[in-house]
């Protein structure tokens, strides 16, 4: 999958875009299971930032291939292969 971090790029070391390939696990993939991942190998600083609880933290959009979450399944939605998962940081510094 591919996820692109509009706004967030700043807690994953600077880079925007990341393509990975996710590790073989006997249950297909979901976003909260993503949202782990992407904590434990992805996000290098301030992980309150972007992830609260299991989820992520309000202000930040999630888009599956150009779709709202909230109209996928949001943490339940289980990952194809090639799915495009976007995180939009509406955040901003005052």
């Amino acid at each position: 999958f591919e996820a692109p971090l509009c706004g967030a790029e700043l807690l994953f070391d600077g880079i925007k875009k990341h393509q990975v390939t996710l590790p073989c696990q006997p249950e297909p993939w979901d976003i909260r299971n993503l949202l782990k991942w992407i904590k434990q190998n992805l996000l290098k600083e301030r992980p309150e930032l972007f992830i609260q609880g299991d989820t992520v933290r309000p202000g930040i959009l999630v888009l599956i291939n150009d779709a709202d979450w909230e109209l996928m399944g949001e943490l339940d939605y289980k990952l194809q292969d090639q799915d495009n998962v976007v995180f939009i940081s509406t955040l901003h510094g005052g």
